[in-house]
């Protein structure tokens, strides 16, 4: 019992000393020139979907819950949102080349229909971000819209 209680102790001494680790949750203010969602005059409609599935790992936009300040949770979180801006970050919309704005429209065009976009674990904590299959259809229709007229 004693080992047990010693084990706990310096566990919650090493949980309270994690939190002092910072992580640099801000935002680089979005340019509306380049942000994706002004450069196509999106419609409110898609906007919307964008903002509740997308903007949170995809943009400069991203509002992290209260969860997101508590470590090692935070570790992840800003390790996921870090991931997303590589992969596609729609605030730098305008400062992509036309080969890489196609490849990031055909990808998630196929994430979505493949259901791994949003992801489950993201899901999970943001209802609004399950998209129905009539929002997943809008979203990629939109994004195939896009291509298709090749003014991306």
């Amino acid at each position: 019992m004693k080992t047990f209680k010693t084990i706990v102790y310096w566990s919650l001494i090493v949980i309270a000393l994690i939190q002092f680790i910072p992580v640099d949750r801000t935002n680089k203010p979005v340019d509306q020139k380049v942000n994706f969602v002004a450069v196509f005059d999106t419609t409110p409609a898609v906007k919307n979907l964008l903002k509740n599935a997308c903007y949170d790992c995809h943009s400069n936009e991203t509002v992290y819950p209260d969860y997101a300040y508590v470590a090692p949770v935070s570790w992840s979180i800003k390790n996921h949102v870090s991931e997303g801006r590589e992969h596609l970050n729609f605030s730098e919309w305008g400062n992509y080349n036309q080969d890489l704005k196609k490849s990031m429209l055909q990808n998630s065009v196929h994430s979505i229909k493949d259901y791994t976009m949003p992801s489950v674990g993201y899901i999970a904590q943001h209802p609004k971000a399950n998209l129905t299959a009539a929002e997943r259809n809008l979203l990629t229709n939109y994004f195939e819209s896009i291509l298709k007229s090749a003014k991306y």
